[in-house]
């Protein structure tokens, strides 16, 4: 039986050829047949030309998600399987990560061909998350396959905030498959080890895609005094510190995230290591007051854009943060700006900058301008996988 078909409008259809794998609603002239939501669809131009081949679904702006641009490839269990083990190879044979106490991206979605579902690996375990209706439909088939080709004891699900408004979707953190230890593991990277809980905690439990920029930072702490803003887990004040920072203070609005600093302080045994539970504005702000300075602060805040209309809000968040961290900042300071923003670009970072070295009379000179570390590799037909900037300053 031929597959229900979704037809573009006219002039709409040089992205898909060009393998970009998001059709939004505003490309599409019409269907024929009755797709169903997570089932499989022939995207085609608006000549009845064969363009590529998805999975659907009439609840989300994202109404197709193409997954291949051969006319006869099935989207069926052995598609998927071959795409999960390219992902494994990549990580395992070209970049050699992961493995037995260490942590990495497994699978990252559009990037790996598998767009709406990201696996993170954590010594023995998977935890898994599902952006897309389909996939989360076919989720126990597809734990099957990462458990094949990856070993895990044990895969976990975790959910995304706002997902089932985007996607229709319900779903339940909970067990997938085999054993998930309760207590949290111990995972080791660039040589700081870090107390992840599998089931609770930001994404997955770790931010595995600042790996590399971490130890970027670290490199120029030496002998200075570090602030770790929005810290999490102390990934940055760590490294930091571990390099030959004087003094870290990491600063979160958790209590749970200032807690896991110091279990993962003492973990390494590392002293001169100060936690803050606040609000990191009113924080800098108190210190800007009290004419505080620091040698190195890292700027890594939440995503503040989720939406496009939320975007000049965010960009007035990052200015004010680049502003007050500037007041701070002693000089031939560094200062590092992460953003996991998507709609957020580069250069919208960079304009932020000028405009914050103009109002202050400083000189800001960028050292690196730096993304996310290779296990979250870029797709280059859908550049919105470089969601992940950073960088690093010199402020004279």
């Amino acid at each position: 039986m031929p597959l229900p078909r979704v037809i573009l409008k006219p002039k709409r259809a040089r992205p898909f050829y060009g393998m970009h794998p998001w059709v939004f609603p505003g490309a599409i002239e019409r269907t024929e047949g009755e797709p169903a939501d997570g089932g499989e669809v022939d995207l085609v131009s608006h000549t009845a030309q064969f363009v590529a081949r998805g999975l659907y679904n009439s609840n989300s702006k994202l109404r197709v998600r193409l997954y291949s641009w051969k006319e006869n490839e099935s989207l069926d269990d052995a598609f998927f399987r071959a795409k999960i083990k390219a992902a494994i190879r990549l990580r395992r044979d070209v970049l050699r990560l992961g493995g037995l106490g260490k942590a990495c991206r497994l699978v990252f979605s559009e990037s790996d061909g598998v767009s709406g579902m990201v696996v993170d690996q954590y010594d023995r375990w998977l935890v898994v998350q599902f952006t897309s209706l389909a996939l989360a439909q076919r989720r126990d088939r597809l734990a099957a396959m990462l458990q094949e080709a990856s070993g895990a004891e044990g895969i976990y699900l975790r959910t995304e905030r706002g997902i089932g408004q985007f996607e229709g979707l319900e779903l339940q953190d909970g067990l997938l498959l085999g054993v998930i230890p309760d207590e949290p593991i111990v995972i080791e990277d660039h040589g700081v080890r870090f107390r992840v809980h599998l089931t609770e905690g930001q994404k997955t439990g770790f931010y595995l895609d600042q790996r590399d920029n971490r130890v970027a930072v670290a490199q120029l702490a030496r002998g200075r005094k570090f602030l770790d803003a929005f810290s999490y887990s102390g990934g940055f004040g760590l490294h930091a510190r571990k390099a030959g920072a004087s003094e870290v203070v990491c600063v979160d609005g958790s209590e749970a995230a200032t807690s896991l600093v110091r279990d993962n302080a003492a973990l390494n045994e590392l002293d001169q290591i100060r936690t803050e539970k606040s609000d990191v504005f009113a924080f800098l702000d108190r210190e800007v007051a009290a004419g505080q300075r620091y040698g190195v602060i890292s700027l890594d805040p939440p995503k503040f854009a989720r939406s496009g209309g939320a975007v000049d809000e965010a960009l007035r968040g990052y200015r004010r943060l680049q502003t007050q961290a500037l007041k701070l900042l002693e000089p031939d300071g560094i200062l590092a700006i992460s953003c996991c923003s998507g709609l957020i670009a580069m250069q919208n970072l960079l304009d932020l900058l000028s405009q914050n070295a103009a109002d202050s009379k400083r000189t800001i000179q960028v050292l690196e301008m730096r993304g996310p570390s290779p296990d979250h590799p870029v797709s280059a037909t859908c550049p919105e996988t470089n969601y992940l900037k950073c960088i690093i300053c010199r402020v004279a």
